[in-house]
């Protein structure tokens, strides 16, 4: 597979966490759990650091993130057409509603 496609992943009936709980048909995680296991994550391979994640795969303040989810057409994320505002699509029609209400109704 080339290498900017992802895996289908399955659900086995048991959290990802690795609690061991059983989870409802098509999930992954028990409620709340993915934010435990990103977490443990975060923790176990970037000291818990959000700078550490983003060095480790070549973004920072020389390189964003941002523009970069944006710009890959493979990505939902989007720019506010009014401002700098990135993010997906349904936190930019939110962040329209509230920073742009005048011009929010015509995107």
């Amino acid at each position: 597979m080339p290498s900017n496609e992802k895996p289908r992943l399955i659900p086995t009936g048991k959290c990802w966490c690795g609690c061991g709980k059983d989870v409802g048909l098509g999930k992954f995680f028990a409620a709340g759990h993915d934010k435990i296991a990103e977490a443990a994550l975060m923790a176990l391979k970037y000291d818990g650091s959000v700078a550490q994640l983003l060095h480790a795969h070549g973004f920072g303040s020389h390189h964003s993130v941002r523009h970069a989810a944006v710009a890959d057409p493979d990505c939902s994320w989007e720019k506010c057409a009014d401002c700098n505002y990135s993010g997906a699509p349904a936190s930019i029609a939110n962040h329209r509603k509230k920073d742009h209400p005048d011009r929010h109704a015509l995107a």
